[in-house]
């Protein structure tokens, strides 16, 4: 690193920008090293170099970091993003300044799988639309023991596609089969042949009941799926997105829904967060097939707490000399 560290003389400060980011009951330790800890609930732009101007160490999670910032923090050694995605740092421009860029890694791979059933589960038994008509009193109108107003599918023997094969994906796979579904991977969209151990993308998108995203925004993956992609959904499939905004195109998703291309969606994720009052998103929230919630797939208890640990164990592993969960340009 070219920054030194610790500091000559002085105390090093920690400065979290967006404490807010994380559920007010977990437990962020402190460091093990002698520090001055500075904490922001949030972070407007216009007060980012206000917040961070001092720091030695800046903490965020969704506080965007561009070039100009970096190079008017001269103390700054570390970047400590407590999430996975590093997208709002300018990476490049930290390498280039000597500033060390960590993320977190590995703390929602059960999370993030259980929402993303949830939502399957959700949707394939309509359980939103039942719940709505009880209060409405439609079981008293029914006069018998049940009422059939919204069709229900059992998940097993369905085909499960997924996109991405990483942790997420792996383990919302193992779930599949645990509920009798085949699970199966998407190969890279436009690609001659898939790889090893997945099947072809337009295959997946024709064939498979249920779509489910955990992929990263890249400008390959974005606009993953959208008004063509749809047109060809012969099972008229639920789709799930937990991964990233901008994967789905959202427009096209509500016109698949009225055209009955898609039999439900549900969406944990927009760009930009929060989405506008008009947006697709919002759109998307009150559409009768559809279920949206605000970026709360890997939020469990237990998973964030799993961040915030590991949070502070990258930080005290910079401070030892010896970086980890290291993220490159």
């Amino acid at each position: 690193m070219n920054v030194p560290f610790p500091p000559q003389g002085r105390v090093p400060r920690i400065v979290f920008l967006d404490r807010e980011t994380l559920a007010p009951a977990v437990t962020l330790k402190r460091p093990a090293f002698t520090h001055d800890w500075v904490e922001y609930e949030r972070t407007a732009p216009a007060e980012l170099m206000e917040h961070a101007r001092d720091a030695d160490i800046l903490i965020l999670n969704k506080v965007r970091l561009d070039a100009d910032a970096i190079a008017r923090l001269p103390r700054l050694a570390l970047v400590a993003v407590a999430a996975t995605g590093t997208d709002c740092v300018d990476k490049a421009a930290c390498a280039a300044a000597g500033i060390v860029v960590s993320n977190v890694r590995g703390y929602a791979k059960a999370s993030v799988p259980e929402h993303t059933f949830a939502l399957i589960l959700a949707l394939s038994r309509a359980i939103g639309p039942y719940a709505t008509d009880v209060k409405a009193g439609a079981w008293q109108a029914a006069g018998q023991f049940c009422f059939h107003t919204h069709p229900i599918i059992d998940l097993h023997g369905r085909r499960l596609g997924i996109f991405g094969s990483g942790d997420l994906g792996q383990q919302v796979a193992a779930l599949g089969r645990a509920f009798g579904m085949e699970p199966v991977f998407a190969g890279r969209k436009g690609a001659r042949e898939a790889r090893p151990g997945s099947v072809p993308f337009a295959e997946v998108i024709e064939t498979a009941d249920v779509l489910t995203l955990h992929c990263p925004l890249t400008p390959e993956t974005r606009g993953l799926i959208g008004a063509a992609e749809f047109a060809r959904m012969g099972r008229r499939p639920i789709l799930v997105n937990t991964a990233r905004g901008g994967l789905v195109d959202e427009e096209a998703l509500i016109a698949a829904l009225d055209a009955g291309q898609v039999a439900g969606a549900g969406i944990d994720v927009a760009m930009p967060e929060p989405p506008p009052a008009d947006s697709a998103v919002m759109r998307l929230a009150h559409h009768p097939k559809a279920i949206v919630t605000p970026h709360v797939a890997w939020a469990s208890m237990e998973a964030q707490q799993t961040l915030a640990d590991q949070l502070i164990a990258n930080i005290e592993a910079f401070a030892a000399g010896h970086p980890v969960n290291v993220a490159t340009p």
